[in-house]
């Protein structure tokens, strides 16, 4: 019998929490339960297992910073965009390790087919790529380009691998400098590659 007061949202909030403060992999159906001061058995009656568990972490934080950078883009277009929504994507990261981790996590598309919050980030970067004039293949390619520098500063940031004395927001500031300079420049497609149709 389920007890009083949980409820899947309240769980997973709860496990997202977690995540922020012992990282992802600290988050176990048994630290979760011992939080609420039940047995592991109860949570069986909100989420399946561990994964699902995680997987709606996961899509809770997609959706938390989906609405971000929401916020930070409305309005604005070409570079003004594309810094709205890096730095929105980075305070998200920085501020939210946990969360941020569980949205890098490889889903099955049946996991995540349903989730607003995924489909309108896609959404937000194709559309912020627009801007830019570009169409498919290189919204693909200059979207993975984003997604690359983004995480890896971001997680290289949150690991304190920058051990340089130059202040990290400086460099961060430069690389958006440089990927706006790359995207308004985009290069044309290599010979005998063909544009795909959208």
């Amino acid at each position: 019998m389920a007890r009083a007061g949980l409820s899947a949202a309240v769980l997973v909030a709860a496990a997202a929490d977690m995540a922020d403060e012992d990282g992802i992999d600290g988050v176990t159906l048994s630290a979760l339960a011992r939080r609420f001061g039940v047995k592991d058995a109860s949570l069986y009656s909100h989420v399946r297992n561990l994964r699902d568990l995680r997987v709606r972490v996961a899509l809770l934080a997609s959706e938390e910073m989906t609405a971000r950078i929401a916020d930070a883009v409305v309005g604005r277009s070409g570079k003004e965009a594309l810094v709205a929504f890096a730095d929105a994507y980075r305070a998200y990261a920085l501020e939210r390790p946990g969360r941020y981790a569980a949205t890098q996590m490889r889903f099955d598309p049946e996991e995540v087919a349903d989730s607003a919050g995924l489909r309108r980030s896609v959404e937000l970067t194709y559309g912020m790529l627009r801007g830019y004039g570009l169409r498919e293949p290189d919204l693909t390619d200059a979207a993975r380009l984003l997604r690359s520098t983004f995480h890896g500063f971001a997680h290289l940031e949150l690991g304190g691998g920058f051990g340089h004395a130059r202040e990290v927001r400086a460099s961060w500031a430069r690389a958006l400098d440089a990927l706006h300079v790359a995207l308004a420049n985009w290069p044309s497609h290599a010979p005998g590659e063909e544009e795909e149709e959208e």
